[in-house]
């Protein structure tokens, strides 16, 4: 797919701000999606002068009808630095205030021990019914059971290249993450063995230079690197056979529930084994690649509701990063 094409007043001072953000080592796509947008509407509007008002902000504001909170909340963002970018080169323009950002309230989908394990033999049992060289069926299982080992993205996982894995040392190299930050993410004897299996398959392709450093990793058969977008299609094919009821509209089970779902089964199996949460925490958060604990925490409070079993073992330690609660008694045995 093209680029799109900035065409309105503002396209050479999008440009250079582009430029800038990503000399900062910033990635661009939410910045690329959003003056898409804004250029369309400066050139709907006919703006023919290179300053932002707030009278164009209001208009603009009135056509985003169906952006959720969140959409709307990244949309100001970047409609605020670049004005306040403007202003720095010369040009007076409105700085919008941001809107109130709502707490995040979407609970994501926890699969149990057993449904992961179905979902490994299913992807396992899958067969295509039609000869089909770009299928990414042949990378599926793999796939499917790296992202439980590790908890990465599923776009940092199809992005690995043959330089990324170690198998000599034993760890593979996250790079230009969503958080801008590089990692190391061990690898266990379980998934290390699946992923030496499945070099050797992919090795026995009649393909070109296929264990070239540079080549992606995860492959179809015709030698083209994944896609997250086509990996999800094949997981709720899995998840149509496993039976498990997939309400789609962004709902889930989405295939990035993996992740959350490695971070409560890890927090999970420390606690029981006595482990302090106190301790966990950090070391989970640069597991996962957050920026900070606080987009960790998120999985205590999940671990508490799924698993009400084990409130008693982390409750000294949890009573210090969440507010006190009204002693309410609950029967967990309904």
């Amino acid at each position: 797919m093209n680029e799109y094409l900035l065409k309105s007043i503002f396209a050479p001072f999008i440009n250079s701000f582009l430029r800038m953000k990503e000399t900062m080592g910033f990635k661009l796509n939410k910045y690329k999606t959003a003056f898409k947008e804004f250029d369309i509407f400066f050139l709907e509007n006919k703006v023919t002068e290179p300053f932002i008002t707030h009278s164009l902000i209001e208009q603009w504001r009135k056509t985003r009808v169906n952006d959720s909170p969140g959409t709307l909340y990244d949309k100001y963002s970047v409609i605020s630095q670049f004005s306040k970018y403007m202003c720095h080169l010369g040009y007076p323009c409105f700085v919008p205030r941001m809107p109130k950002k709502m707490p995040d309230v979407f609970i994501p989908y926890v699969f149990t021990c057993e449904q992961i394990q179905l979902i490994f033999n299913t992807a396992d049992s899958l067969v295509l019914t039609y000869n089909k060289m770009d299928s990414l069926l042949f990378s599926i299982p793999a796939l499917l059971r790296l992202l439980y080992s590790t908890g990465m993205r599923i776009g940092e996982a199809t992005s690995i290249k043959n330089s990324d894995v170690d198998f000599e040392r034993q760890f593979i190299s996250i790079k230009n993450t969503k958080n801008q930050r590089d990692r190391l993410i061990p690898l266990g004897y379980s998934i290390l063995h699946v992923m030496h299996q499945y070099k050797e398959a992919r090795n026995r392709l009649p393909l070109p230079d296929i264990d070239n450093p540079n080549r992606f990793f995860f492959i179809a058969p015709s030698g083209k690197p994944l896609h997250k977008g086509t990996v999800y299609k094949w997981f709720k094919k899995i998840l149509t056979k496993c039976a498990i009821a997939h309400v789609g509209g962004h709902h889930g089970p989405r295939i990035h529930d993996i992740r959350h779902t490695t971070a409560i089964h890890s927090l999970m199996k420390q606690v029981k084994e006595g482990a302090d949460i106190y301790c966990i925490l950090p070391v989970l958060s640069v597991f996962l690649g957050h920026k900070t604990i606080k987009g960790t925490e998120h999985y205590v409070r999940l671990t508490q509701e799924i698993f009400p079993d084990i409130i008693q073992k982390e409750q000294s330690v949890t009573s210090y990063i969440f507010p006190s609660q009204p002693n309410i008694e609950i029967d967990y045995e309904k």
